[in-house]
């Protein structure tokens, strides 16, 4: 499987092919080197999503981090949804420096993958994060955080499980994107707001989610996350998306997060 860690882990260009992020954000080369390259789309890593916004005003991250249990659900599309918001979390605690709540995420990610069968090599990342948790290593626990993203995503992918693939990266950029929104509603300038023009990838993530199995297409939650991302489309189209685009599109992102990590749905 060399091939497909090359795939994940490769530094990419700048954002040409899938126009995510305009010139005129101060996102560097180096800061994207942890995007999945999908075809001809660039989906970001949260951490980079979060070091773009960053450039452009110190956010306060500490209110931003989410604590608590994920609910308890049966259903392994949602498991794979919810892994992929914490993953999310899990940059968002780092870049607020909050060291425990470093180690909650990661254990929850860790409890959530063993539910998806993931291998040893994934589970072992879990002292990992505590220790450079422990030492208030940011910069090595961004980088532990996206390899241990890219290996429960390259285990599900040699157990042939690519629809779980795509729903870890759908949640992933869900919830970096509910947060990047709110951020940029909360103090609106044209600049932040050409971050969340990303017609591509939407429209990318809709494929992926057509391209699932038929059932699995019609769990009533895929259902109600592809009619917000339908409805999503529409706000960003615009190169410089309006208040109101952002706002419509923070909360359709809100709506998306909610139905993801509402217990008790069937497998």
């Amino acid at each position: 499987m060399n091939w497909m860690r090359r795939l994940f882990f490769a530094a990419l260009p700048a954002l040409s092919a899938g126009g995510l992020f305009a010139a005129e954000t101060a996102m560097t080369p180096g800061q994207i080197k942890g995007a999945e390259r999908v075809d001809s789309v660039t989906v970001p890593m949260p951490g980079e999503f979060f070091a773009a916004i960053g450039k452009l005003g110190r956010p306060n991250w500490v209110k931003l981090v989410r604590t608590g249990t994920p609910a308890a659900t049966s259903s392994r599309a949602q498991i794979a949804l919810v892994l992929g918001t914490l993953v999310a979390d899990g940059y968002i605690a780092v870049e607020a420096q909050d060291s425990q709540g470093v180690k909650n995420i990661g254990k929850e990610i860790i409890n959530l993958a063993k539910k998806l069968n993931v291998s040893q090599s994934v589970l072992g990342r879990s002292n990992s994060l505590n220790d450079f948790a422990e030492n208030n290593d940011w910069s090595a626990l961004r980088e532990e955080l996206e390899a241990t993203q890219n290996e429960v995503k390259l285990d599900m992918e040699e157990q042939k499980d690519s629809s779980l693939v795509t729903l870890v990266s759908l949640g992933a950029w869900v919830r970096g994107t509910e947060i990047v929104s709110g951020l940029v509603e909360g103090a609106y300038t044209p600049e932040s707001a050409r971050l969340l023009h990303q017609p591509a990838i939407i429209e990318y993530l809709l494929g992926q989610i057509s391209a699932l199995p038929a059932g699995l297409q019609k769990e009533p939650l895929i259902v109600e996350i592809r009619a917000d991302l339908e409805k999503s489309l529409g706000y960003v189209q615009p190169a410089t998306l309006t208040d109101q685009n952002v706002k419509d599109l923070h909360q359709a992102m809100v709506s998306i997060v909610e139905e993801i990590t509402k217990g008790s749905r069937e497998s």
